[in-house]
């Protein structure tokens, strides 16, 4: 079955950086293409980043464009988030995902501290 495994999430301090990984199972991750959301507390999921199957084409949310980078890896079945100059409002759990009616992982906590 369908299956994301988020991980890499942490505290971090205004400025800094930190990289999230997700392995996915149960579909041919390289026909793809995947994204990341991120939750926050008391607001609703939001997408963040999707790179297409090749990796060639990425696409960025307005809030995170320069500082994010999304890639992937398909002989292993993974997809990245590399998070830079990260600010307050990162502040949420990431998720990575195919199609948003896959079922959704347990994501991956970013606390974003000053």
């Amino acid at each position: 079955q369908v299956r994301f495994v988020e991980s890499g999430g942490g505290s971090v301090q205004f400025g800094g950086s930190l990289r999230l990984s997700c392995v996915a199972s149960g579909f041919t991750f390289s026909n793809y293409a995947m994204n990341w959301y991120r939750q926050a507390p008391g607001k609703e999921r939001e997408m963040v980043a999707r790179i297409l199957p090749t990796g060639v084409i990425t696409n960025y949310a307005s809030s995170v464009k320069g500082r994010f980078t999304i890639s992937r890896d398909n002989a292993k079945n993974t997809v990245y988030l590399q998070m830079n100059s990260l600010k307050l409002e990162d502040t949420a759990v990431y998720y990575c995902i195919r199609f948003v009616s896959d079922p959704w992982g347990q994501g991956t906590q970013l606390t974003v501290s000053s």
